[in-house]
């Protein structure tokens, strides 16, 4: 073992308990995507942190969407090295006093505590080590968004990602790791649709043959989505929420639903945006219209060339390290991986504490998993030489 990473790994195991206080602080701080107050206050106690290591930091703030962190540590001639996530969870407001951080048999559990509170407390810790070791090789970025989990509708953070990606040399993702060491070498793009359909109100008893139903029209326009789905293409269509109308004893003359897409390649966003459309405009209760909005919201996280040599990298050095036996995974949520992807930079995902059921009241990360995952990024990025 080299001293840079004896060194690194020593400083990691000797703040142990220090990192599981953080863990709790920051899981223990609402930070649901709409919850921009606490999502803000999040990323004004990241800053701090960072600062205080010598980081370069800046928020940029945005008005209806969570701020985003950028933060950068040395200023050395190689090309720098990016630990990315976000800060923003799915869950409601109150989830926090419903359910408080807390561990149990090896297990910490709490809202965000996997996706991706812990992800966050291994980039921050990762820094320390690395930094308390003398590293200056390379500067190490950090790049923290506030409304990941909603795809970025109001802000620009995707495109933040990519400029500021350019010319680095890697990227890691701590996004939700898992149990079996997976790898994320690649994601499915996401969109989001709303098809809404008005219709003519009628009393059901007395006027029922002028009503023309708004509920009826999109039943056919949902089973028409879902037979869209294409397995072998990898594009698959899900009507997750319909609602409409208003009393039991009147046509109803609105309703609506909203659509979820998942897809391999950017080519197939004008191939389902326009069958979309192709459904939305075609009338089967005579008298109703529809109307189709939404688009992309998250692009695919496509598995370049060098995506595979960075995944051989962090392969090897789990190896070396004893840190189990990764394989590569592609997954169909989306993340904002892509996006360092798509500014050219190598990149693997999934990188934060292993865990599962993230998204759910039964969310749990494995607590040992955090110190592991924070000594294999430093380990990787020490080796970053060999990509």
């Amino acid at each position: 073992m080299s001293a840079t990473k004896e060194q690194a790994f020593r400083y990691i195991d000797d703040h142990r308990d220090e990192m599981l206080v953080l863990w709790r602080d920051l899981v223990n701080q609402e930070s649901g995507s709409a919850c921009k107050e606490g999502i803000d206050k999040l990323q004004g106690k990241i800053k701090a942190i960072l600062e205080a290591d010598g980081a370069d930091v800046h928020i940029h703030q945005f008005e209806k969407a969570g701020n985003m962190l950028v933060a950068q540590i040395g200023n050395a001639s190689k090309p720098a090295v990016i630990f990315g996530g976000h800060v923003d969870t799915v869950f409601k407001q109150g989830t926090v006093n419903e359910r408080p951080f807390a561990i149990r048999d090896g297990k910490a559990y709490g809202p965000g505590v996997l996706d991706m509170k812990g992800g966050i407390v291994a980039i921050l810790y990762t820094v320390k080590a690395l930094r308390a070791a003398g590293f200056s090789e390379r500067p190490l970025k950090i790049m923290l968004a506030g409304d990941e989990e909603v795809g970025h509708p109001f802000s620009g953070a995707a495109e933040i990602f990519i400029r500021e990606a350019a010319d680095c040399a890697a990227a890691f993702n701590c996004e939700t790791g898992f149990v079996d060491d997976a790898i994320v070498v690649g994601r499915k793009g996401v969109a989001h649709f709303i098809m809404e359909t008005r219709g003519v109100a009628a009393h059901v008893g007395n006027d029922p043959e002028n009503g023309r139903s708004a509920i009826l029209e999109l039943a056919h326009k949902v089973i028409e989505i879902e037979k869209l789905t294409d397995w072998a293409v990898g594009t698959s269509f899900n009507v997750g929420v319909m609602e409409g109308g208003t009393v039991v004893n009147a046509t109803p003359d609105f309703a609506k639903i909203a659509i979820d897409v998942r897809y391999v390649a950017e080519a197939a966003i004008p191939v389902f945006t326009k069958q979309l459309a192709a459904i939305a405009a075609k009338t089967v209760v005579a008298g109703t219209t529809t109307n189709l909005t939404g688009g992309a919201t998250f692009k695919p996280m496509e598995t370049t060339e060098g995506v595979n040599r960075l995944f051989k990298l962090v392969e090897e050095t789990c190896s070396e390290n004893g840190f189990g036996r990764p394989r590569k995974k592609q997954s169909g949520g989306g993340a904002d991986s892509a996006y360092t992807v798509m500014a050219g930079v190598p990149t693997v995902c999934a990188m934060g504490v292993k865990g599962g059921r993230n998204h759910s009241p039964e969310e749990f990360a494995l607590v040992d998993s955090l110190f592991e995952r924070a000594k294999l990024l430093a380990a990787c990025v020490l080796n970053l030489d060999r990509l």
